[in-house]
């Protein structure tokens, strides 16, 4: 039993035929000869022929709400209850109407005075219920055949003419409307739509994409036609709540409007597996564990009639293959293009590789080379930070005409900052990625370019400062070179020795 468990996988159940009857009974090892049949489906939540598999029970006093819409519980209701419920009370209303003209010429007497010479009835020639019953289907149906007719000497048969004429425009169209929009509704022509049997994953554009192919078989387009996706997946909460049938979106095009299908010939709808996806975790082996169930939506507008109409299909884990591609189905003729539906629903295997997409991520960014260790750019930051105290120290000791003349004593401090940032910048790119590497390294955003453009940007204030000053305070900022050799020999020795 293990090994077979092992060989075929937990999917199946090892059962055997009873000599002695006709059922299937599990056996164990050597009691006879043993079969692989797959296990019971679990239940759907959508039918593949778009039916929801939802009943509603319990609801006590709210089955008065479907009283309230009448007429849109009676367009739901089966065929057979709607021509029930057609005949049923047109029969209930011919009755009524003629047991009320039945009742006024017995209350007149009409019946035994109806073959008198002279006497005037309420409705000539009624003289019993089915004479009565006669009169109001002519009446009704506006056939009049001339014999029974209303007189003038019976005031309450004109009311009541009157009564039944509002009453039987009110059923006509109650139950006539009803019975047209039973049968105008679009759920025939969503049989003429079609959907594969299964979805498959594999690679397409170089992303891993789940998809599957919809149709229409009748000539007449599907205007607006829209298509969406839904995952029924249980699931807990972080707070503990768990929701058996949590419904999330699968996106299949609403970014970039590929949703939108003009359904002329058979699309092959594409869900891209990304990390925005339910399935970025989705690997081979993982799905012969996982529990999922994929509704498809295809809604759009009837061409001939004009009515919305609405597609359902629903797709669980055991009917998306990994691996697998549709067959082609779209040829060209002489003048046209052929649509060969025999193979609609027909895949082959392609290579795939059997990880989900975190694991490929995770796996490139493993293969990918580190370059230039952090512990280099500490030491280079200390010998930067060194040699800027180093110079500010140097600043200070300058005489005060020279620190008043350039007036900018933080100027090496900054390129020093700047080109120590770039060199760190520099050293950072090896722990990115290689496709980041590459963007960095494109020539137009080299860190060259920008420290010689921030040091001439400095540079060009600082001309511009010395030659808006005065003379005088000019020839002391060009004789600033010339100022230490006036200066006594100790002093010049000082100053060697602070620089070296």
């Amino acid at each position: 039993m293990s090994a077979l468990r092992r060989k075929f996988g937990d999917d199946y159940q090892v059962v055997t035929t009873s000599s002695s009857g006709s059922g299937l009974q599990p056996q164990g090892p050597g009691q006879g000869p043993q079969q692989l049949v797959p296990k019971k489906k679990r239940q759907r939540f959508v039918d593949k022929n778009g039916r929801c598999n939802v009943q509603h029970g319990n609801l006590g006093s709210e089955t008065s709400r479907y009283l309230s819409d009448l007429f849109t519980t009676l367009v739901d209701l089966k065929w057979r209850w709607n021509l029930f419920i057609f005949i049923l009370t047109y029969t209930v209303a011919w009755l009524f109407m003629a047991s009320m003209w039945w009742v006024i010429a017995y209350t007149r007497g009409d019946l035994n005075k109806a073959h008198v010479g002279n006497y005037t009835p309420c409705v000539a020639n009624v003289y019993n219920f089915p004479s009565a019953f006669l009169f109001f289907i002519e009446t009704e149906a506006t056939i009049g055949y001339g014999y029974r007719y209303i007189t003038d000497k019976c005031p309450e048969g004109i009311i009541l003419f009157l009564f039944q004429s509002i009453l039987g425009s009110i059923v006509d169209a109650f139950l006539i409307g009803c019975m047209f929009i039973k049968m105008s509704q679009p759920k025939k022509r969503a049989e003429t739509l079609m959907f594969s049997e299964h979805a498959v994953i594999s690679m397409r554009d170089g992303k891993l994409t789940l998809m599957f192919r919809v149709g229409n078989l009748r000539n007449s387009h599907m205007v607006s036609a829209q298509i969406r996706c839904k995952l029924l997946k249980s699931r807990q909460t972080p707070e503990g709540e768990f929701l058996p049938l949590d419904q999330l979106e699968l996106d299949v095009g609403f970014s970039t409007g590929a949703d939108q299908l003009f359904l002329v010939s058979p699309l092959t709808i594409c869900h891209v597996i990304d990390a925005k996806s339910p399935f970025y975790d989705l690997s081979q082996r993982s799905m012969q564990t996982e529990q999922f169930e994929i509704v498809v939506i295809l809604e759009g507008i009837v061409e001939t009639t004009g009515m919305t109409c609405q597609a359902r299909t629903s797709y669980t884990e055991d009917e998306v293959l990994w691996g697998h591609r549709f067959f082609p189905v779209i040829s060209l003729e002489e003048g046209f293009f052929k649509v060969d539906y025999s193979q609609f629903h027909a895949t082959f295997e392609v290579p795939t590789p059997p990880y989900s997409v975190k694991e490929q991520e995770e796996m490139l960014l493993m293969s990918s080379p580190l370059i230039a260790p952090a512990i280099t750019n500490s030491k280079e930051r200390h010998n930067s930070v060194d040699c800027l105290d180093g110079l500010e120290d140097i600043s200070t000791k300058l005489p005060s005409k020279l620190q008043k003349i350039t007036g900018r004593e933080d100027f090496p401090k900054k390129l020093l900052r700047m080109s120590s940032t770039t060199s760190e910048k520099a050293y950072s790119l090896g722990d990115l990625p290689m496709k980041l590497q590459r963007i960095s390294s494109v020539p137009g955003n080299s860190e060259e370019k920008l420290v010689s453009k921030t040091t001439k940007m400095l540079s060009d204030p600082m001309s511009q400062s010395v030659a808006d000053l005065p003379p005088k305070l000019q020839k002391m900022a060009g004789g600033a070179s010339r100022m230490e050799g006036n200066l006594p020999a100790k002093l010049r020795k000082m100053n060697s020795d602070r620089f070296t």
